[in-house]
């Protein structure tokens, strides 16, 4: 990631019952961002087929990752959901953080599309379980400059809390949930750029990437989306890259895990997960290949040369990816 962009953290409640609610614009790394930038203890709601493998399984698991079946997954994978959400009502008596993606899946659009009702029904069932428990809604907005590209940065905006009880009549509750579900929603327009007609998205958004519009900054570019009728093209600046030979560099001496993103890369089925499985690579198969490297160096020379060129990858690694500037 070449840069992180965290807002609003002086919203999130310190002690409580809370559930962070977000979009959903990139796969594994939109769940890792919410509980890497605020300091409460989160378990979050995942798809259930990233844990149909027992090792896959085990490690989410032990990282607070807790399986969601969704109707595509078959309708007795459904009932199953039943043992989760008592698991969520658990959560939040005992005061812990929870998220959940109110989408209900991901997608690659800059608008938020219509939430689906399982937060509330969580919030619902814990209030019927725990009617004197006080439950707060923490909006979570994460936006991408780029989805795919690499590398992307991202910006995270925590909005103001909002009080879940308020919305629910325990004696006579409404199972639509239409204003709670309007609550959040209208929040969250907030906290990341809302391309409202689907009719014209394309036209809108060509014109905001024509305009260069910072996506990091969900305010300025709804503000922006506004005028967007006079929005001025903006030319691309001309500029030597005088770090073009460090990237080259960096390709040369990666070039092996480089080879094995080229073929894993055209068999990715679902696109957005294309950062997830490169965020994998780079976590996993980078710093081996540059272990072994070091390895060899050691056996050539001596450990001085070994940790020289370990701490030249790393370094060389890191100004690539905080410099690199790619095109939308």
């Amino acid at each position: 990631m070449k840069k992180i962009e965290v807002h609003g953290t002086k919203n999130i409640p310190k002690k409580g019952a809370v559930l962070f609610v977000a979009n959903h614009q990139n796969a594994l790394l939109d769940a890792i961002l919410i509980p890497t930038t605020n300091s409460r203890n989160i378990h979050f709601l995942t798809r259930a087929s990233a844990f149909k493998n027992k090792l896959a399984d085990k490690i989410l698991r032990s990282l607070n990752m807790v399986p969601v079946y969704r109707l595509r997954d078959g309708k007795n994978s459904i009932q199953k959901n039943i043992a989760i959400f008592e698991q969520c009502f658990e959560f939040l008596k005992n005061k812990k953080g929870l998220q959940i993606f109110v989408e209900g899946e991901h997608h690659q659009l800059r608008r938020v599309i219509h939430l689906k009702k399982g937060f509330a029904r969580i919030i619902l069932g814990t209030l019927q379980k725990y009617p004197t428990l006080n439950i707060q809604i923490v909006p979570v907005g994460i936006n991408y400059d780029q989805h795919l590209k690499y590398p992307c940065s991202t910006s995270i905006n925590y909005g103001k809390p909002i009080n879940a009880n308020q919305f629910f009549d325990l004696e006579n509750p409404d199972f639509t949930f239409k204003v709670i579900i309007k609550e959040v929603r209208d929040a969250l327009k907030k906290l990341t750029l809302h391309i409202e007609d689907t009719k014209t998205y394309d036209e809108i958004l060509s014109k905001l990437n024509a305009a260069n519009v910072d996506f990091l900054n969900p305010v300025k570019a709804n503000e922006l989306l506004k005028k967007i009728d006079v929005l001025t093209p903006q030319k691309p600046r001309k500029t030597i890259n005088w770090l073009a030979p460090i990237y080259f560099l960096v390709k040369i001496n990666s070039v092996f895990p480089l080879l094995i993103w080229k073929y894993l890369k055209p068999k990715i089925k679902d696109v957005i997960f294309t950062n997830t499985f490169r965020f994998a690579l780079i976590t996993t198969v980078f710093p081996l290949f540059y272990l072994i490297q070091s390895a060899v160096i050691y056996s050539i020379f001596n450990l001085k040369y070994a940790l020289i060129y370990l701490l030249m990858c790393v370094l060389l690694g890191i100004i690539a990816t905080k410099t690199m500037n790619v095109n939308r």
